[in-house]
């Protein structure tokens, strides 16, 4: 039996091994439609990779996802945050859990999460295939038809969609055509870009633990805010982007925020924090 992983992340990869783990003889490939595999993973977590969260109860787990709360349930029944810890640990990755119950390598370098990958990929004989996009998927009868870039067809009994986020619906066109149901797609965890607002020339400057509100909604959060040269990041903000996707959406993203920078609402607290920093320089 084939099976096609579709996607070369760490999704597509651990899909792979843990197919090829279960099903040792059925021929697994992966297909990657860019140049390289596991980009993604290089880069996240400032290169460091936090791979998991130390949240272990999943009733509190899901309340960390915007949306999805009750297919996660199920999902984390069966593969939770300690049982990634396990999967990485007993492949000889220590992990490390941050204060903010952030995990990550020990080695703190995503290099160690790739080569790692990459390592199981060629143990267990599974094949990798760079610079193939997949055009159309179609399925006839019991076997699906894949069709790559320069018509290049392929066939498989399985195929599982790596694919990640897709900015477009026509991205996701052909799993529609299979009968399966898409939500229309929106942009998440994106900063706020507002370049023309004077903020942006105190562009650098972290504030630890903001509070941010999009005016007329009910989203808040707060958490580190990042003041960049195009707007405002950091933790603070690709939350709300989260949590508020389809409402920003609908607003076209065009909105207000205020921002609490000193992360208290009583003002007489305020006000005595202020009198006394301007003591200080009397």
């Amino acid at each position: 039996m084939n099976i096609a992983i579709i996607g070369g992340g760490a999704a597509g990869f651990f899909a792979a091994i843990n197919c090829k783990l279960n099903y040792p003889q059925h021929q697994v490939t992966i297909y990657e439609k860019s140049k390289k595999t596991l980009s993604k993973v290089k880069i996240s977590g400032g290169g460091r990779c936090n791979v998991t969260n130390a949240t272990f109860s999943i009733s509190n787990l899901v309340k960390n996802y915007p949306r999805g709360n009750k297919a996660l349930k199920k999902v984390f029944s069966q593969f939770n945050p300690k049982d990634t810890i396990e999967w990485f640990e007993s492949r000889g990755i220590p992990l490390v859990t941050q204060h903010d119950n952030c995990i990550f390598p020990v080695s703190q370098e995503s290099q160690s999460f790739i080569d790692l990958f990459n390592a199981e990929c060629k143990r267990l004989g599974i094949t990798i295939k760079i610079q193939h996009k997949l055009n159309s998927l179609v399925k006839n009868d019991s076997i699906f038809e894949l069709n790559f870039n320069a018509d290049q067809l392929i066939c498989a009994d399985k195929v599982i969609m790596t694919i990640g986020g897709q900015p477009k619906l026509n991205g996701l066109e052909f799993l529609k055509d299979l009968g399966h149901s898409i939500q229309f797609p929106v942009p998440s965890l994106f900063t706020f870009n507002m370049p023309s607002e004077p903020i942006t020339k105190l562009m650098g400057i972290v504030v630890e633990n903001a509070i941010v509100k999009i005016q007329s909604t009910k989203l808040i959060d707060k958490g580190p805010l990042l003041v960049t040269h195009w707007g405002m990041s950091g933790p603070a903000i690709l939350k709300l982007s989260a949590w508020g996707a389809r409402i920003l959406e609908e607003q076209n993203y065009k909105f207000k925020i205020q921002v609490n920078w000193i992360n208290e609402t009583n003002s007489s607290i305020v006000e005595e924090q202020i009198k006394s920093e301007i003591s200080k320089h009397n």
